[in-house]
């Protein structure tokens, strides 16, 4: 098969592509460019998804690809990104929310836009390949593809490909769905990639993320829950939901953020019980493992997971006005947070996911 592979810089996409040589494939080498050059790296910019560090990623994917003795192209996307992401991104902030953007980039670039470039430019493969931890199988009786959780859940990132379209999954390849994060690195080093020894990203931007923000609205007031001034923040886009560090906040308990009033751009904070909450609103929902239910007899059980790093809740799902569902949980949830994105799983399966809405 023709394999066009999503090369990062880093040691997941480059063991991928190695493992895909090595079953006999015909491999390509495929890099989107997000950054707009706008600015020039220093010490304040560290590797991450997006930045002027982006120039060292770019380098070594084509290393990669160079001692992989693969074809290896840059799909130039960093005027689509900054119109699609990182307007997104800043919206979303200034709106109050903490936005998601990897979960978008992944709907909307990396299986969107980079595949169909790629395609509209002349080149010719017939499966896209990224270094994600997940497993996508078909099942025969639904007709419909599968997203699953990596068999080592330690590093499962089906979270974060939520978003994607069975149009998407149809051709989308996980080589490293039953590896672990060591053994892929063994791999590395076993095929003499110069990324075995490359430490991991996990930042979204590689600066301060106020760059980002130059008409942000700056300080406001920190409120009680009954509107009583507690003190003054620094800009809501450096908050978010259940945070108490950086409040500079002196009170007989501990305060966090229990809500980012950007109308009025203020901070409500209160105690930690004012972060419980027993359901939420998912918007925009995508429904990936099943298909939308046409007619809903029960509440569906389900573990939703409301933010990457959460372990996971029992809850059931019900329908809601428009393209939503309601989630309830069976025991009360600290700190959900608006815009970030609810996974719904049975078992090891994504159902599907949606934006958290802010109610």
């Amino acid at each position: 098969m023709k394999i066009a592979v999503g090369l990062s810089g880093g040691v997941d996409s480059s063991v991928a592509a190695a493992l895909l040589k090595e079953q006999g494939h015909q491999v390509m080498g495929l890099t989107m460019k997000v950054w707009d050059n706008s600015a020039e790296a220093d010490n304040k910019h560290k590797p991450a998804c997006i930045g002027p560090a982006e120039k060292e990623d770019l380098a070594n994917a084509a290393k990669v690809a160079d001692q992989l003795q693969i074809p290896f192209q840059v799909i130039d996307l960093s005027l689509e990104y900054k119109e699609t992401i990182l307007t997104y991104f800043t919206r979303e902030y200034l709106e109050g929310k903490t936005p998601n953007p990897c979960v978008y980039c992944n709907q909307k670039m990396k299986f969107g836009l980079l595949i169909e470039k790629a395609l509209a430019s002349g080149l010719d493969f017939d499966y896209f390949a990224t270094g994600h931890y997940a497993r996508i199988e078909y099942d025969n009786i639904t007709q419909r593809y599968i997203l699953a959780k990596a068999r080592y859940l330690e590093k499962d990132q089906s979270y974060f490909l939520s978003l994607l379209s069975q149009q998407q999954l149809a051709r989308v390849l996980f080589p490293l769905s039953h590896y672990t994060k060591q053994e892929v690195r063994a791999l590395s080093a076993q095929y003499g990639l110069i990324t075995a020894h490359k430490p991991e990203s996990q930042d979204f931007y590689s600066g301060d993320y106020a760059e980002l923000f130059p008409d942000s609205p700056g300080e406001g007031a920190i409120v009680d829950t009954d509107g009583k001034q507690l003190g003054t923040h620094k800009g809501i886009i450096h908050y978010t939901i259940g945070q108490r560090r950086g409040l500079g906040i002196s009170y007989p308990e501990p305060l966090y953020v229990v809500a980012i009033d950007h109308t009025h751009n203020r901070l409500i904070v209160g105690t930690e019980d004012k972060l419980l909450k027993d359901h939420l609103i998912a918007k925009n929902i995508n429904w990936v493992s099943m298909a939308k239910p046409e007619k809903w007899e029960k509440p569906l059980p389900v573990q939703v997971k409301i933010r990457y790093m959460h372990a996971g809740a029992e809850a059931e799902i019900e329908p809601a006005a428009g393209n939503r569902v309601r989630v309830n949980f069976y025991q009360p949830l600290r700190a959900v947070t608006p815009g970030q994105i609810a996974v719904f799983y049975q078992g090891d399966r994504v159902l599907g996911a949606g934006e958290i809405e802010k109610e």
